[in-house]
């Protein structure tokens, strides 16, 4: 089965080919075939195209479309074309599986798409602007190369709807429950993929496991997972609320925003953009959203830089303090996604902030690099685990489930 994943972004489109041989699904995430980006500049009519396949060969190039979605048309064709080649036509391919960051209230699982499906994901786009938007681009872009190929929603909430409502539903009035407004979470794809990782690596059954997974990248959030469903998460009704982030703000005062409209005259636009564009590690550093920048101007002694740092850490460590009481105890605490993936110092210091549990990292370890293991020490009441998130295998997997019923 040759299955092709778009994951869609606000400024890129992410996509590779899997091709699964056998009639079960592998457990290690294989190579993909081939995979492809596109970046949109800030000139919406160029593209950066980015291509490479298994057996190493490369493409790059700038392309001038009059669409994004003739952008992802163009990149598609390298699956059949020059040096990139790894199928013969398109036709070859049997399903088409696409991030979806927002599934609202209706969308818990993921699912075929249809006319009913494409346009609610085109509605939700008031809820996830930057990103769903993109996903029906990038799904009528199949429809025009590939005509009636199956194609399926695998929704960034789904994993979430399992939450429950002292915690999803927030304490306004009971209207905004009635018009949707509650906790939906995001990130869910990895934080799904994550735990089931933990599990494999521990040899236990995930249903018995108490996890807070970590996913820190530009965008931020945690999840606590229990018996292997979510019970609480840091986003919120957007991907806005929770933990600082590169550039957004995370949770904070909502006074705050009443004070700004009333006397600093801003709009709802320009409050848009300082929270989620301006805030964050740029936003205090006044360097960078990227923390490798950020640790660059500390070492140079830059005290916002430092501030930025100390502020990052302070809100995660009290966020998975939060956790503990909903869960009852922790078995794992695993970090994944660009930060916590790359960054020992982050993994370092949340860890030791909770040492009263008995939670002991290997500073060796720690330092190595780490893929898929645990760097917890033998005697730890908590191991420790620094996963290589998957979320495009992860979408791979729901197609090949839905394909196979």
């Amino acid at each position: 089965m040759k299955i092709l994943v778009l994951n869609a972004g606000s400024s890129s489109q992410k996509s590779c080919l899997y091709e699964i041989t056998d009639d079960a699904l592998p457990k290690l995430a294989p190579q993909p075939l081939w995979e492809g980006k596109v970046n949109w500049t800030q000139d919406r009519g160029v593209a950066e195209i980015q291509v490479k396949t298994a057996t190493g060969e490369e493409l790059q190039e700038s392309i001038y479309a009059d669409s994004r979605q003739a952008h992802v048309t163009y990149m598609l064709y390298t699956l059949t074309r020059g040096a990139t080649k790894v199928i013969g036509q398109l036709s070859e391919i049997d399903v088409v599986g696409h991030r979806v960051v927002h599934g609202g209230q209706d969308y818990r699982n993921s699912t075929v798409i249809t006319e009913d499906v494409k346009k609610a994901i085109a509605q939700l786009a008031t809820l996830a602007p930057a990103h769903n938007p993109a996903a029906v681009e990038g799904i009528e872009a199949i429809e025009k190369s590939l005509g009636s190929v199956k194609q399926v929603a695998v929704f960034d909430t789904g994993f979430h709807a399992t939450i429950p409502d002292a915690a999803a539903i927030y304490p306004g009035p009971y209207e905004w429950v009635e018009q949707g407004i509650r906790r939906y979470g995001f990130h869910g794809i990895s934080h799904q993929y994550c735990a089931q990782r933990t599990a494999d690596i521990l040899g236990k059954d995930l249903a018995s496991l108490r996890l807070i997974t970590c996913h820190l990248g530009n965008g931020c959030s945690l999840a606590a997972i229990k018996n292997g469903r979510s019970i609480d998460t840091t986003m919120g009704f957007t991907p806005l609320d929770g933990l600082m982030m590169g550039s957004r703000s995370g949770s904070i005062d909502p006074g705050i925003l009443i004070y700004l409209l009333r006397q600093s005259n801003y709009s709802a636009e320009s409050l848009d953009y300082v929270l989620n564009k301006a805030s964050g590690l740029r936003g205090i550093s006044g360097i960078s959203s990227d923390l490798r920048e950020v640790i660059a101007a500390i070492a140079q002694g830059n005290y916002r830089a430092q501030l930025a740092w100390d502020i990052y850490v302070h809100r995660l460590r009290s966020s998975i303090g939060s956790m503990l009481a909903s869960l009852g105890g922790l078995d794992a605490l695993v970090f994944t996604a660009g930060v916590g993936e790359k960054s020992p110092g982050i993994r370092q210091a949340v860890s030791e902030a909770f040492g009263f549990l008995g939670l002991k990292i290997d500073p060796q370890q720690n330092q190595t690099n780490p893929v898929d293991v645990d760097i917890a020490t033998p005697e730890s009441a908590v191991r420790v685990l620094v996963i290589h998130t998957q979320e495009d295998w992860a979408i791979a997997q729901q197609c090949w489930q839905i394909l196979k019923k």
